[in-house]
């Protein structure tokens, strides 16, 4: 996260610079942050990375372009949901899965209603279920299908709708296209991380999930 916050960061002082496509290394896109880094004594600390990363992705006044191969999933689909075009391959996975264990997804929670609508959000938020591209697809979540590469499809994409466009003028409108969405995320987001971390967190049941995972066993819900 503290890498890509970077590369965002130097987007931003890229002047000429008018997209970016973000893609997994390897045939999954992302499975999110790791259990260990949702544990009590570090997720406070990941929760700020992620806050970071994703304000960096919104300053940096970029077209993001995601392209995603495999499982999409937790904080993966998160940061996916932030680019403005989703494209996906025929096998990809989407989902947030955060439930299971227990806990729930911050940015998601205010991410998705916006791009899909409240409706599919709290499907996927409050089920927890995994679904495919085309499902995806139907949700609004995914915004193109491709039987090829997704990278290649996404900068393909890039290069015929905003090759003639001036770069500058590009920014200010993604600038002013997401003004509204970027004052909710600034606005929102410090109170949903309290709300994780000052009771979520200080319940047995958040602990336990997790617990039960790293364990790998069926977790003991008090529901309370």
């Amino acid at each position: 996260m503290a890498a890509l916050s970077g590369v965002f960061a130097d987007a931003r002082r890229t002047p000429g610079l008018k997209a970016m496509c973000l893609e997994g290394a390897g045939g999954h896109f992302s499975f999110g942050a790791s259990v260990q880094e949702h544990m009590a004594d570090q997720v406070q600390a990941m929760l700020a990375e992620l806050r970071r990363l994703v304000l960096d992705m919104f300053d940096s006044h970029v077209v993001i372009l995601s392209a995603v191969s495999g499982q999409c999933l937790g904080g993966g689909l998160e940061l996916a949901s932030v680019g403005h075009r989703v494209f996906a391959a025929r096998d990809a996975k989407f989902g947030q899965p955060e439930i299971a264990l227990g806990v729930f997804a911050p940015i998601a929670s205010i991410l998705l209603p916006e791009r899909i609508g409240r409706a599919h959000a709290e499907d996927l938020c409050l089920t927890g279920r995994i679904v495919g591209a085309v499902d995806a697809l139907e949700m609004g979540l995914v915004d193109e299908i491709v039987d090829g590469d997704p990278g290649d499809a996404a900068l393909a994409w890039a290069r015929t709708h905003f090759g003639a466009r001036s770069a500058s003028s590009l920014r200010l409108a993604v600038k002013a296209v997401r003004a509204n969405l970027a004052a909710k995320i600034r606005a929102e987001l410090p109170q949903l991380e309290s709300l994780y971390l000052d009771e979520l967190m200080q319940t047995h049941d958040a602990n336990e999930g997790l617990r039960a995972f790293l364990e790998k066993r069926p977790p003991a819900w008090r529901h309370a």
